[in-house]
């Protein structure tokens, strides 16, 4: 059965931690046949361990991902210490390495020698600008955001994010296979530092600040506020819409 779905097409995963091991669960709950790359083995073996472990939990517990079962999708999940070979064949590169710049720019120069040119690369950093992490890659309108909220499995908000000369292909192929994987993307038409959601949520935690400075509310009614009051509210219907609906001659 996995070695059927694995047509849908190969995705490579650069980096074993936890957002890239959320990553690997949900590509291959949709059916896509996953490589996971680390630069050490043990790093991929207690990765791989780690996914068995978690896709059973999340069955027992009802809330797995997809229609294939634990050993399905754990069947589509590979891995190596070899970049040319996790690369190999992949038509998306989803990279999860360590939010230091110098890392990133030594892994974007390592995958350069490899992708293809219709291969998208994707990062999933939260505060790096596209355009500082591709500025120096051969293949820079290949490359784009995917920002994930943490934890991505449960969490299905992508925020993509293209550089000045991301192709529109890019663009518009990863919103198409991010929406294909179960998760809720958002397109930016530009970048911006801190993306969306972390600007929208540093607002409010600016403000949440000033009401405890000022003795306006304990810390643990503001996170009533929110909790109890606007969070709920705000699961199902965004502050727009909420206006919206509030709106005088509606």
């Amino acid at each position: 059965m996995a070695s059927h779905l694995s047509n849908k097409g190969k995705v490579a995963i650069v980096g074993c931690g936890l957002i890239g091991q959320a990553w690997a669960m949900i590509f291959a709950s949709a059916g896509y046949k996953v490589s996971l790359y680390d630069v050490l083995s043990e790093q991929i073996e207690n990765a791989k361990n780690t996914i068995q472990h978690t896709l059973q939990d999340y069955h027992q517990k009802g809330c797995l991902k997809g229609s294939l079962s634990p050993e399905e999708q754990f069947g589509l999940i590979s891995g190596t210490p070899v970049l040319r070979e996790c690369l190999e064949d992949a038509i998306f590169i989803q990279e999860s390495v360590p939010e230091i710049l110098q890392i990133k720019h030594q892994v974007y120069r390592a995958i350069d020698i490899f992708m293809s040119s219709n291969t998208i690369l994707s990062s999933s950093t939260s505060s790096f600008l596209p355009s500082v992490l591709s500025e120096h890659s051969t293949h820079r309108s290949q490359f784009i955001v995917a920002h994930p909220v943490n934890p991505p499995y449960f969490i299905p908000l992508v925020e993509i994010v293209p550089a000045a000369w991301t192709s529109e292909r890019v663009i518009t192929r990863t919103r198409e296979i991010m929406t294909e994987i179960g998760m809720k993307p958002v397109t930016l038409t530009t970048e911006i530092r801190g993306f969306a959601l972390n600007r929208i949520q540093f607002a409010v935690l600016n403000e949440c600040y000033h009401l405890v400075h000022d003795g306006v509310l304990s810390a643990k009614d503001i996170d009533r506020v929110m909790s109890e009051g606007l969070g709920l509210r705000y699961a199902f219907l965004g502050p727009l819409e909420t206006i919206h609906l509030n709106s005088a001659g509606k």
